[in-house]
């Protein structure tokens, strides 16, 4: 017991235990990023070290989610 950060491997243990993965984690962690930046890739691939392409699937599905949330408030009005 200690005030060190804790390891990977304690993480990825512990939670799944309870069914949750670190990539997915990770990977929602990633997507609401991109929903709050607007789907900018060069953003994502900067901010979380990734790959220019892992940036634009990431970007790209968050945008089909803005453009389908900005659908579905125009057929409310």
């Amino acid at each position: 017991m200690g005030t060190e950060p804790v390891s990977a491997e304690y993480l990825k243990r512990h939670l799944l235990h309870q069914g949750v993965y670190l990539e997915r984690i990770r990977g929602d962690r990633v997507l609401h990023e991109a929903l709050t930046v607007g789907a900018d890739p060069l953003h994502l691939a900067l901010v979380f070290n990734m790959s220019h392409t892992a940036a634009s699937r990431y970007a790209a599905i968050a945008q089909s989610l803005l453009d389908e949330q900005i659908e579905q408030a125009a057929e409310g009005e």
